[in-house]
């Protein structure tokens, strides 16, 4: 068996990266007592997406809408609202419903994410939508949709189930510091394992999500959060990389990829029996080919939007893969893609 760091090396996408070699080691031994299950390539149609390895989808099965908009009252120094502009404006029940059933017909629209701004204490007010979320997963069953909850109760959470949510996603932020500085939020971690703690005893999925380096660039409460999550029933973890391009400028640093393989190492070894998945925000560039190079290499259940050269990973270190077209969190079981060296893929459902 050779060794990963001299498999990588060959391929012509990471021609120019660096990679920790002593990482890549333990990767390739953790890898190795695991025998991790083929790779998802998760491919939304959040926003476009093509590479030489792998094609995005042409239709909008699987679209993000925001309740308010471009608008959040936190203005949080890591994001600004800016990750609200892709998303298809519903600032109405009745737009939603008629925007998720033009598509349905449209555009064979599997499923869709429900998100929006924040208020000041980081709770997005979903109430008014519940009727119409109600109304399509009664007229369109098979309809998986998700949800962005930020904070919320016991109670909400159990609205949130009644109405007919599949999977509801949070972040876990491990450090008060954190909460105070970045999301200038007067509340504690333990409102957000509160909102854990509720969200997880529903039926529905849930989904958290921990962003890597969001203390200005730096590591500090990521450990604590994946405690929080190793503590509760989750469906999957969630793993993104703070974005530097979305915040102030001059505030945030892009992590060091070695740092963010290794939070991708611990989470694999603390969650073994879930899934744990790299989201879509990351930092682009070789960057981004070496996080998810990372990714691959750690076992990690899922990734959306693949950079260049994942597959080539994965098929350097005889992982298998396949894609789909819907958000990495959740599962739609329609449109699924295998490949390995030599196998056929599709580009888009049919």
């Amino acid at each position: 068996m050779t060794a990963w760091i001299d498999d990588i090396a060959g391929i012509e996408d990471l021609e120019d990266a660096e990679f920790d070699a002593s990482l890549v080691n333990e990767l390739q031994e953790a890898f190795n007592r695991r025998k991790p299950e083929p790779i998802r390539f998760s491919t939304p149609t959040f926003k476009e997406y093509d590479s030489t390895e792998l094609k995005g989808c042409g239709k909008n099965s699987f679209p993000a809408f925001s309740i308010t908009g471009g608008a959040c009252a936190l203005n949080c120094d890591h994001c600004q609202a800016k990750i609200l502009e892709p998303m298809i404006p519903a600032t109405k029940p009745e737009v939603l419903d008629r925007k998720v059933r033009d598509l349905i017909l449209l555009q064979d629209l599997q499923g869709f994410l429900l998100s929006g701004g924040s208020n000041r204490r980081n709770e997005i007010r979903y109430e008014r939508f519940y009727p119409v979320i109600e109304d399509l997963k009664r007229d369109f069953p098979n309809l998986k949709i998700a949800v962005h909850t930020a904070l919320t109760d016991e109670g909400g959470a159990r609205r949130m189930e009644a109405a007919g949510i599949d999977t509801a996603m949070m972040d876990v932020i491990g450090a008060e510091e954190t909460i105070n500085n970045i999301y200038h939020l007067d509340r504690s971690v333990g409102d957000f394992e509160a909102t854990l703690a509720a969200l997880t005893a529903t039926s529905m999925e849930v989904s958290p999500h921990i962003v890597i380096g969001l203390h200005y660039g730096e590591i500090l409460g990521e450990t604590n959060a994946l405690d929080m999550v190793a503590r509760h029933d989750i469906n999957a973890l969630v793993l993104v990389v703070i974005m530097p391009f979305y915040a102030k400028p001059g505030t945030f640093k892009t992590p060091e990829t070695s740092d963010v393989g290794r939070i991708f190492l611990e989470a694999r070894n603390r969650l073994p029996g879930k899934q744990v998945l790299l989201g879509c925000a990351r930092p682009p560039g070789m960057h981004k080919r070496v996080v998810d190079a990372y990714a691959v290499m750690a076992g990690l259940d899922g990734i959306a939007f693949p950079a260049e050269g994942a597959v080539a990973v994965c098929e350097a270190i005889g992982r298998d893969y396949h894609q789909e077209h819907a958000c990495c969190s959740i599962k739609i079981g329609a449109d699924r893609t295998s490949g390995r060296s030599g196998m056929a893929r599709r580009s888009c459902a049919a």
